[in-house]
């Protein structure tokens, strides 16, 4: 996902950094995500779970070092989620080490739903995973230096002018507590509750559009 240079910049950057948050602001979905069920597992390829020694290398510097206040803003997959970042995530009682927020599309995906028929069981195999929302919409973050607020922005369709805004959920990182905490929100407006649309379904159509 970096390559050997890059690796070396990313973590000689963090280790030097006196900042009081420090903002990893990529591409792809950081935290694992299992996308299996029963005694299977399955991980989308293409995001960090496909490169995981990487992951690892990064999550143990951050840790060992004590890199302050660690927060990752990611995009790509139309959604929004809200993580935690563990060190380990083979062990579910691992330290969270990082916040992860992904940020949905603006506009494309069609209206999307507040959440998906997988969502529930996706959440049960991954408990690190906090939050998540179907919708299109955009994040908006406030930070001091007590503290980092996101706030989920969601419209209820897109397909037609006039869409009213409004907060699907509120979190907040407290400075030198990695953990999220959930701090509001309230139900999706007028949306579709639950749609038939999966994960794995935006995966395989990226793997056609790679062939």
């Amino acid at each position: 996902m970096t390559g050997a240079s890059q690796e070396r910049w990313l973590l000689g950057a963090l280790g030097g950094s006196s900042a009081r948050w420090n903002v990893l602001a990529q591409q792809a979905f950081f935290a694992e995500l299992d996308l299996g069920s029963g005694s299977s597992r399955q991980f989308n390829m293409d995001a960090w779970d496909g490169y995981w020694a990487a992951r690892r290398r990064i999550l143990d510097y951050i840790a060992t070092r004590r890199v302050r206040n660690p927060v990752v803003l990611t995009g790509d997959v139309h959604a929004n989620w809200a993580n935690d970042v563990l060190r380990n995530f083979d062990d579910p009682d691992s330290r969270v080490v990082a916040a992860e927020f992904v940020g949905t599309s603006i506009s494309s995906g069609g209206d999307g739903s507040d959440q998906r028929l997988e969502t529930q069981r996706i959440r049960a195999r991954n408990p690190h995973v906090r939050f998540f929302n179907g919708q299109r919409g955009y994040v908006r973050c406030h930070v001091t230096p007590e503290r980092w607020r996101t706030d989920y922005r969601v419209v209820p369709y897109v397909s037609r002018r006039g869409a009213p805004v409004s907060t699907r959920a509120t979190f907040v990182v407290e400075a030198g507590r990695p953990g999220l905490q959930r701090a509001g929100g309230g139900r999706a407006p007028s949306a579709a509750a639950t749609s038939s649309e999966v994960e794995g379904d935006r995966a395989r159509a990226q793997r056609r559009a790679d062939e």
